[in-house]
């Protein structure tokens, strides 16, 4: 099985170290000083389970890769659209991309029975420039529950969690699906193959549309708006209106808010990826988490008074406060690719 992870950042490059420890042929593209440290030492994984270190092939050039059976895709939504670059030299005929993202994904209403059936989401896929780059027939969809963070350069520093639960837009059990969920689980991850991905797609954006435009607008971490009570049920209604949301596009996750703040809290001090990447001046993965959502409100007829007024605020931060497109490397031959976390 031969795999490429664009974008190997924390999550990409911790998932590619597991699938090369499992047997897979991996193959990384990253960027400056986290790639020159993976190609000298190779990707060491620190770990409560156990550390390791992988040496899968890494490279900035998708060109000496060549077609590969799965692409995984570790860049922020965001970047979707901009990505064929480094993308196209890496697709094959069956090729199949696993896309790692937080939020709604393009291909959301591919294949999905009712009245939304093949509908572009224009947050996730302005004017189809995603669909362009990814058609939604490779699509496997993916919910990522670990938590990881790159300690230095090559060096990935896990968490929690293992499991990245995968799925067909159509809800099939394939083939595909199968050999990739059995590959992932030899490299040590938990992989199920979900007939109804779209819940577990909601079940964390209960969470991510909720907490992380609240943790950049007020800075804070997750445990402390969950312990204020004004701003904890800011999040209860924020969720509230998520689930009623995710009904009238016809899912129903099987999850109670009560629970799912208590798995905010449990988490701690933890900052969100949102408040990170304002703290770095990156671009906020805005459109996926929130304004795809505030999409879908509108194209069901959901009032979503709460939702609306934190997209947005959080809209004025991204446009005031970090820049509206990544920066990239003065490099002629990448120019056009976005950034490689």
């Amino acid at each position: 099985m031969r795999i490429a992870v664009v974008g190997a950042g924390a999550i990409g490059a911790y998932w590619g170290a597991a699938m090369q420890r499992g047997g897979a042929e991996v193959h990384l593209i990253a960027r400056n000083a986290h790639l020159q440290a993976m190609r000298t030492n190779g990707v060491r994984v620190l770990s409560d389970r156990g550390d390791f270190v992988a040496y899968p092939h890494a490279t900035d050039d998708p060109r000496d890769i060549g077609p590969v059976d799965y692409v995984f895709l570790g860049l922020k939504a965001h970047g979707y659209p901009s990505s064929g670059p480094l993308v196209n030299p890496l697709l094959g005929e069956h090729t199949a991309v696993l896309a790692a993202q937080n939020g709604i994904p393009w291909w959301y209403f591919h294949e999905l029975e009712g009245p939304y059936r093949g509908r572009r989401v224009e947050a996730v896929d302005p004017g189809g420039a995603t669909t362009a780059v990814f058609s939604p027939e490779r699509a496997i969809g993916c919910v990522v529950y670990p938590a990881t963070t790159i300690e230095a350069p090559g060096v990935i520093r896990h968490l929690e969690g293992t499991r990245f639960s995968i799925g067909e837009p159509s809800g099939e059990i394939s083939a595909r699906c199968q050999a990739l969920s059995d590959a992932m689980v030899a490299g040590g991850l938990k992989a199920p193959v979900e007939a109804d991905l779209r819940s577990d797609i909601w079940i964390k954006l209960m969470g991510n549309v909720a907490f992380n435009p609240l943790s950049a607008l007020t800075r804070a971490t997750m445990v402390e708006i969950c312990q204020n009570p004004r701003t904890r049920q800011i999040v209860v209604q924020l969720m509230e209106e998520t689930l009623d949301i995710a009904a009238r596009v016809g899912a129903t996750p099987d999850i109670s808010i009560e629970k799912r703040l208590r798995g905010a809290e449990n988490v701690g001090h933890h900052k969100t990826s949102m408040l990170q990447d304002l703290e770095a001046g990156k671009p906020l993965e805005l459109d996926a988490i929130v304004t795809a959502v505030v999409e879908m409100a509108d194209l069901t007829g959901a009032a979503a008074p709460t939702l609306r007024t934190i997209h947005a605020a959080t809209d004025l931060l991204a446009r005031t406060c970090v820049p509206d497109t990544p920066v990239v490397e003065n490099t002629p031959e990448l120019a056009t690719q976005p950034v490689l976390q």
